[in-house]
């Protein structure tokens, strides 16, 4: 919004010292849409902890499973309000309103929150601990995702790259997936989804590894979107990409303000309102700009959480044995006996060193 006042209509070249001109670069707009963001989450987060409260809306803890959890019954979850508000309010404020890439990752992340918010409902309103039925909840994202995958299927952002898969650390031609990029889209802002959900787990772990990942896909798309850096990097250059630095400058802020009242020990928890949509949207950025694969590395800390679950599943249906104590991982490390706080700060470190390896893919090619 800002930029089409200020910038657009405002604006006047012919004025070289005119402030106004500062609403053109993405570097700005996404700097104060962070800090927008950041403020939005302190001014929301004391209001909107205090009407969970009153309405006795607290987090689920399933007794038989994680009995060193029950203390936390008593604190309010779907705290993904206040990122979603922060997070939709400050793009809208901060971005191009007229960008299909926005558009799109707005859309995404705010039908995956309703679809989140429903799932938590159903879980504390009308006490269904088990929340949406699997099925029911992968059928509402895959319908969500399919909306993204033959949109740009039919309406490539780059015509000559539409459905190619760049691989990471790799400076051949990308694979051309033709139409089987529409079910690979599907696997990737599904699967991406559900495992920043499964992180979910722990006092600010999956918000704080959530930020991690939006900084590096924030450098990602900055020169994705810039056609000299994409040209000197040589990698798929993606027009209006940049604008996407400014959600995730957005996302950087409102994940920390939301990490204020998270952390541990927390004062609200985030919900699947908040870990359905923010993994959707971290899938939608990474089909975007082009960088899919690369979300494996981004997301390489929720890929090892999922990646626990289903090797944890498959064991037990093939072999009735366990590999972990508990999935996700992080219940694994909690019945080792490792502390809370140790689990949280120990994943984040190995977050980092995902958001590390996944900016070293731009030149280790």
């Amino acid at each position: 919004m800002f930029y089409h006042i200020f910038y657009e209509w405002l604006f006047d070249p012919d004025k070289a010292t005119s402030v106004f001109r500062l609403f053109k670069y993405i570097t700005f707009r996404s700097a104060y849409a962070a800090l927008t963001a950041l403020v939005l989450s302190f001014v929301l987060g004391p209001i909107i902890i205090r009407k969970l409260k009153s309405l006795n809306i607290t987090q689920v803890i399933r007794e038989e499973y994680l009995k060193n959890h029950i203390h936390k019954s008593s604190i309010p979850t779907m705290g993904g309000f206040i990122i979603l508000i922060a997070l939709i309010g400050s793009t809208l404020l901060w971005a191009k309103l007229n960008n299909q890439l926005v558009i799109a990752v707005l859309l995404v992340t705010f039908l995956l929150g309703l679809l989140g918010f429903y799932d938590d409902y159903l879980k504390i309103v009308k006490n269904k601990p088990e929340g949406l039925i699997v099925r029911n909840k992968l059928i509402g994202q895959t319908i969500i995702a399919l909306g993204v995958a033959f949109y740009f299927y039919y309406n490539p952002i780059n015509s000559e790259f539409g459905t190619s898969l760049p691989i990471p650390f790799s400076n051949k031609p990308p694979l051309d997936l033709e139409w089987l990029y529409i079910p690979f889209v599907v696997l990737v802002i599904v699967g991406s989804s559900n495992a920043v959900n499964l992180t979910d787990g722990l006092d600010g772990l999956a918000i704080g590894a959530i930020v991690f990942a939006a900084i590096a896909y924030a450098g990602l798309s900055y020169v994705g979107g810039n056609v000299k850096f994409a040209e000197y990097l040589r990698i798929i250059y993606v027009k209006g990409g940049g604008e996407l630095t400014i959600f995730l400058a957005a996302l950087v802020g409102a994940g920390l303000g939301f990490l204020w009242f998270n952390a541990h020990p927390a004062e609200i928890f985030m919900g699947d309102i908040g870990s359905l949509a923010l993994g959707g949207a971290l899938g939608t950025v990474a089909i975007l700009i082009k960088n899919e694969l690369v979300l494996l590395i981004v997301g390489g800390l929720f890929v090892m959480e999922a990646s626990s679950v289903l090797i944890q599943v498959a064991s037990y249906k093939l072999r009735r044995k366990r590999v972990f104590l508990m999935a996700p991982l992080h219940h694994h490390f909690e019945q080792k006996g490792w502390k809370e706080s140790k689990i949280i700060i120990r994943f984040w470190i190995i977050a980092i060193i995902f958001m590390l390896l996944s900016l070293s893919t731009l030149k280790l090619r």
